[in-house]
């Protein structure tokens, strides 16, 4: 296993602990070691997210994105932090991208 890897899931056993501290901490080294380790950038926005960082927790979905732009789910968790910080139309459309995904995989399009 690479050392991204290691270090990702370390900081998803703090995250699931509730160290969200840890967890960044974690994911930031694991970026550190690989930037293109796109469960790493996902790890990061949410516990972000969780510890209130809405700002870090956009700019890191956003780096995510930019690795998977055809995965649905990371537009689901964009729109949810966007809409947290209260930018309605960009959350409405992060959800309208990760609905047309997500019916495109559905298809098998």
């Amino acid at each position: 296993m690479s050392q991204a890897r290691d270090l990702y899931k370390q900081g998803f056993a703090k995250f699931a602990d509730g160290d969200m501290d840890a967890a960044i901490a974690l994911y930031r080294q694991a970026i550190e070691a690989d930037a293109k380790l796109a469960i790493a950038w996902n790890g990061l926005s949410m516990a972000l997210a969780r510890k209130g960082d809405l700002d870090g927790a956009i700019e890191a979905a956003h780096r995510l994105i930019e690795l998977e732009p055809d995965d649905a789910l990371s537009h689901t968790n964009l729109s949810r932090f966007l809409q947290q910080k209260g930018d309605v139309p960009a959350a409405e459309a992060e959800m309208a991208k990760a609905t047309q995904l997500e019916m495109k995989r559905q298809s098998g399009s």
